[in-house]
C-alpha cells in the first residue's frame, strides 16, 4: 500500500524557516516510498472562525477544501512555527474549521481520528519551537489524531540553513528527513492492521 502524505506549514510567511524544514521532512517521506502533497494553509482563504459565520453561510469553500485534502491523506506531516509561546493562529483556524461538520451532516473530526502526524518546528529561538509542538499535540490528541513521538525542533534556524536550503549540520538534516521516513513507515503499520 502507498501511504499518502499530506504535508502543511503553520507559517506562510515567504523564505519561511518551517517551510524550509517541513521539506527536508517531506524529503524523507518521499525516500520511503510516501506519496506527499504539501499545500499551503494561506490558499485556502478561511475566515477567522466565527459560529455566526458558519451558521449564517455554511462552511467556507476554503475549509470544504481542506477537509476533502485531509480526507483523502493517511498521515500528516506538519511544521509548527512558534509565536509567543504556542503555535500560530493560521493553523488552529485551519484545525478548528476542519472539525466542524461536513456537508453531508458528519463531524469533521472523523477526518482527523485515527490518522497519525508527525511535528517539526523551526525557530530563531535555542528551543527550535518546542512550546509550539507541545501545545499543538494537545490539540492533535483531542482530535483523535496519533501523533509519533518522533519530533524535530531546530533552534538558531535564522543560521542553520546553508545556501542550497539544505541544513548545515549534516546529522540535524538526517534526524529531520528521518521524522518524514517514521512518519511513512508509522502509517504502513497502522494501515496494514486495518
Amino acid at each position: 500500500m502507498i501511504i499518502k502524505i499530506l504535508a502543511l506549514s503553520g507559517s506562510s510567511r515567504r523564505g519561511s524557516l518551517n517551510q524550509k524544514l517541513l521539506d527536508i521532512a517531506v524529503h524523507g517521506s518521499r525516500n520511503a516510498g510516501a506519496v506527499v502533497t504539501s499545500v499551503r494553509l494561506a490558499d485556502y482563504a478561511l475566515p477567522i472562525y466565527e459560529s455566526d459565520l458558519e451558521a449564517d453561510h455554511g462552511l467556507p469553500e476554503g475549509a470544504k477544501r481542506l477537509q476533502s485534502a485531509i480526507a483523502e491523506h493517511d498521515a500528516l506531516l506538519i511544521a509548527t512555527p512558534e509565536y509567543n509561546g504556542g503555535y500560530t493562529a493560521m493553523l488552529k483556524n485551519a484545525l478548528d474549521w476542519v472539525s466542524r461538520p461536513r456537508e453531508d451532516g458528519t463531524s469533521g473530526v472523523t477526518l482527523l481520528a485515527g490518522k497519525v502526524a508527525a511535528l517539526v518546528s523551526a525557530s530563531p529561538g535555542p528551543l527550535g519551537g518546542l512550546r509550539s509542538q507541545l501545545a499543538l499535540r494537545t490539540v492533535l490528541d483531542k482530535l483523535g489524531v496519533l501523533v509519533i513521538p518522533d519530533a524535530f525542533a531546530l533552534g538558531m534556524a535564522h543560521v542553520a540553513f546553508d545556501d542550497e536550503v539544505g541544513l548545515k549540520d549534516k546529522g540535524a538534516e538526517k534526524a529531520v528527513a528521518n521524522v518524514g521516513l517514521s512518519l511513512c513507515r508509522t502509517a504502513e503499520r497502522l494501515a496494514n492492521k486495518s
